[in-house]
């Protein structure tokens, strides 16, 4: 299966099935390492059982950090209450999500931040990671279990982690990862207002990420422009670890699949679509439905959030 998707600049995306990548057209930003990485082979990886592992087995005492070890803590930004409306849906589910408010780390987790963490939780260290939270390029650029070197600077986002690293990380920071819908509604807000896509800076800025490939090593997190609410970095660095992120649209391995809803395909899919210029959006929804718990990826990191 492949999935089409038109930039309003002319630039085509294909996010291809077959288990890899079939790759992303002229400047297009790449979404995963030279392996394949599974890119919308179809059917939603429920890893919701083995979710029941991350509890106290896997996670140490809430984050303390000494004030030399450069790690520093993200501060975090109240995002109000809002709606979060899907840009690809199914034919039952609804068109608005209502989202509580909630608070939101105003930058993604740093290389320091997540050395603090396996410090203090041996088990998540590279060297000790089990194969089946993560694969074998799990934190790769890193020079050794405790030593960031060159390719991981202190203050850049961590990347190469998998979802039951970063849901470990969150816990044991005392926070949790945001769902796609809170993601996606402090995503939609704007530098200057609450719509983002009415504003042409945001629009270039979100845009102007899939035209440039990715910086190696990557800069600083907390760089970029806040939004409206402080947060830096959603649409401009990596891209983000969601809590529900198997949750995405993809229901089956083959389209004989009687069970398949086929509005959700290829053109039939982009009818359907909310707004048919939101690139990024159908990137990330791409993304999304392609990705396992375990794996990694060399432009993929998280942030944490809280509920109020």
């Amino acid at each position: 299966m492949t999935l089409n998707v038109q930039q309003p600049s002319g630039l085509t995306a294909r996010l291809g099935g077959a288990g890899q990548v079939s790759g992303l057209t002229t400047g297009l930003r790449p979404l995963a390492s030279p392996e394949p990485r599974g890119l919308l082979t179809g059917a939603i990886r429920t890893v919701v059982g083995m979710g029941a592992i991350l509890g106290a087995s896997l996670v140490a005492e809430p984050i303390r950090f000494a004030e030399d070890d450069g790690a520093g803590v993200s501060p975090m930004a109240l995002i109000p209450a809002g709606v979060y409306e899907p840009i690809l849906r199914g034919k039952d589910e609804p068109a608005r999500v209502d989202v509580a408010a909630f608070r939101l780390d105003v930058r993604p987790v740093t290389n320091a931040e997540f050395l603090a963490f396996v410090r203090a939780v041996p088990k998540w260290r590279r060297s000790q990671v089990s194969p089946l939270f993560a694969d074998g390029e799990y934190l790769s650029h890193w020079s050794g279990d405790l030593d960031l070197g060159p390719g991981a600077p202190a203050q850049a986002p961590v990347v190469r982690v998998s979802w039951f690293a970063a849901r470990a990380f969150a816990a044991w920071a005392g926070k949790r990862l945001p769902t796609t819908a809170e993601w996606e509604r402090a995503a939609a807000v704007g530098f200057t207002s609450e719509t983002g896509a009415s504003e042409p800076a945001y629009r270039r800025a979100a845009l102007g990420w899939f035209a440039q490939p990715t910086p190696d090593p990557l800069p600083a997190a907390g760089e970029g422009p806040p939004n409206l609410h402080g947060i830096r970095d959603l649409l401009t660095l990596v891209w983000e670890w969601v809590d529900d992120f198997n949750t995405a649209m993809v229901t089956g391995e083959s389209r004989a699949d009687t069970g398949l809803e086929r509005l959700q395909f290829c053109g039939a899919g982009a009818a359907g679509a909310r707004d048919l210029e939101n690139y990024p959006a159908f990137m990330r929804a791409g993304l999304r439905s392609s990705l396992r718990a375990s794996y990694v990826v060399p432009n993929l990191g998280f942030r944490c959030a809280q509920s109020l």
